[in-house]
């Protein structure tokens, strides 16, 4: 049995390692997918600038050129900004001639951009292509202003007073306003629609400018998207559930398979009907048993692999060794097994653990042969009773004894050159196993909680600029 748990956790703590993985690998191809749609981006902010940067290659004077430019801006930021957001460019010049009715297509639909200095000059513009085009606003296609006068010009036709018109301007734009109605037969904001420019903002001398401000403004937004995927790519609830059943389904179709094996050992064979009732009893229980244990141990595993960075064979490995200490304990409470033996069966028990843990605390540093098993039996007790405390209570003290008693012996077997060696790595690993379990202790306050949180940051060298010290400090940093 107590074979079977750690063999299963470990298969358990693999899935976890295995889901942890591709969840990895899902984030980081949606992250290069977005610097890829990105780079599309910035590419049509590019054709822009390479167009405005011929001027003698733009149609019109001096005076009238931003006309053009302002048509490029429109398709070029509308489909920069689609391409941030991986979706298909909606505006193109494809199919569209230079002197053709419309000027370019969004979502395939025919646009005519009318950027000409003054508010009712833009109207006048709008009336005579209606005029020259009888089905043009009429039949879905519609007209671009400049942003700024498309804003002025929805003020006054909803009767809203701005600040500088006069009485008879006003009266003109209403007037137009009611004659395009008129034509088309349908509202004023279905046939004139505002661009993505300011008037000013096409004009020659100001393009590059607005182009700098548009290519920041995609910047901030993919730099927002990014840390939008991250921040849905952190460990959550959710998803420790699904773990938990896959966890689940692997703990009790395991411990099916060994019970089924069982009972083939005892001469009962499941496929000529020899199960009886109480066969089925005990299956399902023993079943659902395995099951909760597996369910259990792949959310602990997760919960130790994601919100306490403890690598997977590790997590794995200590949730394994706790199982194991509690089967231990019903051993010892049924009088199945002695004090001794439980204290020598829990050390066991731990070994992996300990393995397992050393190599997460020391890393790289080589532990020479003579020592290797004082260190790892040393660790393992400590293990052990720490997996035991919750259900021993005054007799942990008792294990303390023994363990204690088992390191001092270990210890007077090895050169005196080496006990320094072995007393160093404990206390190593100690020094970073107590803190980091008291970092994670959600038992304690929080007070308690930050505290050991502080001194484990220590202990690891995080520069004290990057610790959060106060409750405060950690209420802002949450909400930032």
């Amino acid at each position: 049995m107590k074979e079977n748990i750690h063999q299963t956790t470990q298969i358990i703590g693999d899935m976890v390692a295995a889901d942890n993985l591709r969840h990895a690998q899902q984030v980081k191809v949606a992250l290069d997918s977005q610097d890829s749609a990105f780079a599309k981006a910035i590419e049509q902010i590019g054709k822009v600038r390479n167009f405005v940067e011929t001027p003698e290659h733009i149609l019109g004077n001096e005076k009238t050129k931003h006309g053009e430019i302002a048509q490029q801006v429109e398709v070029g930021i509308r489909n920069a900004r689609d391409y941030l957001r991986q979706q298909t460019p909606s505006a193109t010049f494809e199919g569209v001639g230079r002197t053709a009715p419309e000027d370019y297509l969004i979502d395939s639909i025919q646009v005519q951009s009318k950027f000409i200095n003054g508010l009712n000059k833009n109207l006048d513009h709008v009336l005579e292509h209606m005029n020259k085009y009888e089905n043009f606003g009429r039949d879905g296609s519609y007209y671009h202003l400049p942003r700024d006068y498309y804003e002025t010009i929805q003020k006054v036709v909803k009767g809203e007073s701005v600040e500088g018109l006069a009485s008879s301007t006003v009266q003109k734009i209403q007037q137009k306003a009611q004659e395009i109605e008129q034509l088309s037969g349908k509202s004023f904001s279905e046939v004139v629609k505002p661009g993505i420019s300011r008037y000013s903002e096409v004009q020659q001398g100001n393009i590059h400018e607005t182009l700098d401000r548009h290519e920041q403004k995609l910047s901030n937004e993919n730099k927002r998207i990014k840390e939008s995927l991250g921040t849905n790519a952190q460990p959550n609830l959710g998803d420790m559930a699904q773990v938990a059943g896959k966890g689940a389904l692997i703990g009790g179709g395991i411990r099916l398979a060994f019970k089924l094996y069982e009972k083939y050992k005892q001469g009962k064979n499941l496929f000529r009907g020899d199960y009886t009732a109480d066969d089925w009893k005990e299956i399902g229980i023993d079943t659902a048993k395995g099951a909760t244990v597996g369910g259990i141990a792949a959310g602990t595993i997760y919960a130790l692999t994601n919100f306490a960075s403890l690598s997977a064979p590790l997590a794995a490995s200590f949730v394994s060794a706790g199982q194991v200490i509690a089967s231990l304990v019903n051993d010892l409470n049924a009088g199945e097994i002695s004090f001794d033996q439980f204290t020598e069966l829990s050390q066991l028990a731990c070994m992996e653990s300990a393995a397992a843990a050393l190599a997460s605390a020391l890393g790289q540093v080589i532990i020479p042969v003579p020592v290797l098993g004082a260190v790892l039996g040393t660790i393992a007790g400590r293990i052990a009773i720490d997996s035991s405390k919750k259900y021993l209570g005054k007799e942990t003290e008792r294990l303390q004894r023994q363990m204690d008693e088992y390191y001092n012996q270990s210890l007077a077997k090895i050169d005196q050159t080496y006990r320094e060696v072995v007393s160093r790595i404990v206390a190593e690993y100690e020094k970073l196993g107590d803190l980091t379990k008291a970092a994670f202790d959600t038992g304690k306050n929080v007070a308690l909680r930050l505290q050991a949180s502080i001194q484990l940051a220590e202990a690891y060298e995080v520069s004290e600029t990057d610790i959060i010290h106060e409750i405060n400090e950690l209420d802002a940093f949450m909400l930032s």
